[in-house]
């Protein structure tokens, strides 16, 4: 028998959905990749581990950036999906993962898909606004003095 492996779309989408249980959930990561390979039928693709990995190493810092991002929309009123799927993209432009524009179009399109045309349009206004003002791609470049900054280390 030969097993699948996911597209590289399905395992963004399987990262966004495993950080979005952990929120709802309180389950361990552990715990929801195994629950993701039995409802899947594939086990959790090398690039959902980075992903989840990599956000929750990287939380506060990528709910800071969603924060200065949204001014209409505080992060505790966004939905725990639409926050989860923020913070991946966030972090895709940060470590340099995926190009922005690939990282912004696959958030609005798992946005879009999972919940709402508006909550695409919420997406995509976030991350346009982090990337326009540098703060998401400030890693990539290397400038890491607004990452400390927004750490609190000056």
């Amino acid at each position: 028998m030969v097993k699948r492996s996911p597209s590289r779309k399905q395992a963004r989408r399987d990262a966004a959905f495993v950080l979005y249980q952990r929120e709802v959930t309180g389950l361990s990561f552990e715990t929801l990749l195994g629950n993701l390979e039995r409802s899947e039928g594939y086990p959790p693709d090398d690039f959902t581990v980075h992903c989840v990995d990599g956000v929750s190493a990287r939380i506060e810092v990528l709910d800071e950036l969603i924060s200065a991002n949204s001014d209409k929309w505080p992060l505790e009123r966004l939905a725990p999906l639409e926050r989860n799927i923020l913070r991946l993209a966030l972090w895709e432009i940060e470590s340099g993962e995926s190009p922005p524009e690939v990282a912004i179009d696959e958030a609005v399109r798992l946005a879009k898909r999972y919940s709402t045309d508006e909550a695409g349009a919420l997406v995509n206004g976030i991350l346009g606004g982090a990337l326009q003002r540098g703060a998401a791609s400030d890693a990539v470049n290397g400038d890491t003095a607004r990452g400390d900054a927004l750490e609190g280390r000056s």
